[in-house]
């Protein structure tokens, strides 16, 4: 099982979205269950349970990992195909997030066009990768601080850009033979709190 996949099939998105479904991949992450024992724990009869599991695996949402003999019925064991499930932009494909439409660094909405394109395009590498049978060269940092004000913040920005910036102009090569294309993305933003304040500033 895997620790995380990216769904980006818009029926596949669909399937997951529907709440009993969700909560039967919920079940079935935790670990290996039937038909029967899954209609115990959400409360619903075995023949529904075995109509939603289909429609998932239908998808690849989950999978067979065994079989059992009960009395005069064979069980199929099933489970969640990765422990949790993003759903890509891709799946949404005429109405994505597009970054290239607008370009303002201070604005949320351009953050979350960047995430949802972040989302997108390493769920495709994923795919590509698993299908290639390579591995994924990424790498991500993630950091928390507190600023003392907003003029903290903005001169940490300011630090920021300057020293990716440098980097930048001194790894790009864009000319050389046999090279590939990165794509960076930095981020910032308040931390979410169980009661998420709005920052006025």
């Amino acid at each position: 099982m895997l620790d995380v996949t990216v769904i980006e099939d818009p029926e596949a998105a669909a399937v997951s979205l529907d709440p009993i479904r969700a909560r039967l991949l919920a079940e079935l992450a935790a670990g290996p269950a039937s038909a029967t024992m899954l209609a115990a724990q959400v409360g619903l009869p075995r023949q529904k349970v075995n109509y939603h599991l289909k429609a998932l695996e239908r998808h690849g949402l989950v999978e067979l990992v065994g079989e059992r003999r009960k009395g005069n019925v064979t069980e199929r064991l099933m489970r969640a195909t990765a422990a949790s499930y993003v759903i890509s932009p891709a799946a949404l494909a005429p109405v994505q997030p597009d970054p290239d439409r607008f370009r303002d660094q201070l604005s949320a909405r351009w953050l979350l066009a960047l995430g949802a394109r972040l989302v997108r395009d390493v769920g495709a590498l994923i795919t590509g990768a698993e299908r290639a049978r390579k591995r994924l060269a990424t790498y991500a940092l993630d950091g928390e601080v507190r600023f003392a004000s907003a003029a903290d913040r903005a001169a940490f920005v300011q630090e920021l850009t300057a020293g990716v910036s440098a980097l930048i102009r001194k790894y790009d090569a864009p000319g050389t033979e046999g090279g590939r294309h990165h794509r960076i993305v930095v981020a910032l933003h308040p931390t979410v709190k169980d009661q998420p304040e709005l920052d006025p500033q």
